[in-house]
């Protein structure tokens, strides 16, 4: 298994400055996730990764090696698209075997390397059709056979999900993550769905401008955020992040007992409460089955609240909100997290 180590790593194009110094380590066997907005400069971070863009300035190694001067074929790596780059006029197996083929592989290894990645990913009976008889599933599950057959330690990954609808995302999420930890790979995996990072990621690497914001476990991001980005882009609904005046809510006498000049805090660590809470004022709502998810004015601030979605309510109801103090998170006026005393 193969780590992976970015040390400064900066990319610019004249007066674009695409990566300001990043540094990163990658564990081997694990899954990271390359997470963030459009722009925000992880999939220039993955091409630096495999060769397929220089680095202005830094090192990168993969296993231990030094790997900035050597191209992508020498670098131990396989990649996934996020188009999948198949060969229309192939078949299945042919475009799994493609890369084998012109490394000369000899045909009897070609063949075994097929029939162990056909098994692991359910194409056995697919192999002799060609990509356009496929469905976006299937054609992707081709893309990681080919990906798997190089038998590369290290798996780079760009959004490959992103063309599939829904609920085979949410499939294609698991079997990757289980074909990941089988296999012992290292998984670098580029996404803005903060849903697939924290349901398949080791470690997610959240990226914002060029820089990390953030890197660390899902659970590390969730609970504690080390800034008002991080905080806001990671949950559903996102953390609400409320202005304070003197420690109180703005435009509000409720004494929050924090200092600094932001309060975060999860709408689902927000009870609707008794007569003694905060007092607030629904605004609006939205209906989610399970949940409901209630827009609360407090002073001159909104927090949005997940409830259960038994729940019933409209805008213009009176209602008291409750959370506990070690739910609460206090930021600086910069965004940055204030540690808790």
């Amino acid at each position: 298994m193969s780590a992976i180590e970015l040390i400064d790593v900066a990319k610019s194009w004249g007066d674009s400055t695409a990566l300001h110094a990043v540094n990163l380590r990658i564990e081997p066997g694990s899954f990271c996730v390359l997470l963030g907005p459009s722009g925000c400069g992880k999939s220039t971070t993955l091409r630096i990764i495999a060769g397929l863009d220089n680095a202005s300035a830094g090192q990168v190694r993969i296993g231990g090696r030094e790997v900035g001067a050597l191209p992508p074929a020498q670098r131990g790596i396989a990649m996934v698209f996020q188009n999948y780059a198949l060969f229309p006029h192939l078949s299945v197996a042919d475009n799994i075997t493609f890369g084998l083929a012109v490394r000369k592989v000899p045909p009897a290894e070609r063949a075994r390397r097929l029939a162990h990645a056909a098994e692991l990913l359910g194409l056995g009976a697919l192999l002799a059709r060609r990509p356009g008889q496929l469905s976006g599933g299937q054609q992707q599950r081709v893309a990681l056979g080919r990906a798997l057959v190089a038998q590369a330690q290290v798996c780079l990954m760009d959004e490959p999900l992103s063309n599939l609808d829904a609920q085979l995302r949410q499939d294609m999420r698991r079997e990757l993550r289980e074909l990941q930890r089988q296999l012992g790979l290292t998984v670098v995996y580029v996404t803005h769905d903060q849903a697939e990072a924290m349901s398949m990621a080791d470690q997610v690497v959240l990226l914002n401008k060029g820089r990390v914001e953030q890197a660390g476990s899902p659970r590390e991001l969730y609970a504690r955020p080390a800034t008002t980005f991080a905080a806001r882009f990671i949950g559903t609904p996102p953390m609400n992040l409320v202005a304070l005046e003197r420690g109180r809510i703005a435009g509000s006498d409720v004494d929050t007992g924090l200092a600094g000049a932001t309060l975060g805090v999860r709408p689902e660590a927000i009870a609707l409460a008794a007569a003694e809470g905060i007092p607030a004022t629904v605004q609006g709502t939205e209906y989610l089955g399970a949940d409901l998810v209630l827009r609360c004015a407090v002073g001159s601030q909104s927090l949005l609240v997940r409830t259960d979605g038994r729940r019933t309510a409209q805008a213009g109801d009176a209602v008291h909100l409750d959370w506990s103090y070690d739910d609460a998170h206090a930021f600086d006026a910069e965004g940055r997290r204030i540690p808790s005393p």
